[in-house]
């Protein structure tokens, strides 16, 4: 059996928010056009693929800025989770999966309330 960690709340909030982050960057990405600046459409086919893109408008002044907001905090989640005190407190060998662990913590509860809602 894996072992288990007792993850302190601020960092289990911190990793919580970061997974929530990469949610809300990765729907901005698939919504926004492929290029920042206005670029024309192209069509390649010489490499081992076609690539295909159309006429890319650009993104707003707006859109960036919100890109940016979320790349920003995006990175101080990083740093916070990454270089928090509670790493200190883990052994060596231990670290790699510690930190699976805290990226799968919401998995791991949400089999557990699964488990226990099934009938007996």
């Amino acid at each position: 059996m894996a072992a288990t960690y007792d993850f302190p709340s601020d960092l289990l909030s911190g990793q919580e928010e970061l997974h929530q982050v990469r949610a809300e960057l990765l729907a901005l990405l698939k919504r926004l056009p492929w290029s920042v600046e206005p670029l024309d459409g192209f069509s390649d086919d010489h490499g081992w693929r076609k690539v295909e893109r159309p006429a890319s408008p650009g993104w707003s002044s707006d859109e960036q800025a919100e890109m940016e907001k979320l790349r920003e905090r995006e990175r101080e989640l990083a740093v916070f989770v990454t270089c928090h005190r509670f790493w200190s407190e883990v052994m060596t060998a231990e670290k790699v999966d510690a930190r699976m662990a805290l990226k799968h913590v919401r998995e791991r509860h949400a089999r557990d309330r699964e488990e226990d809602e099934k009938p007996s």
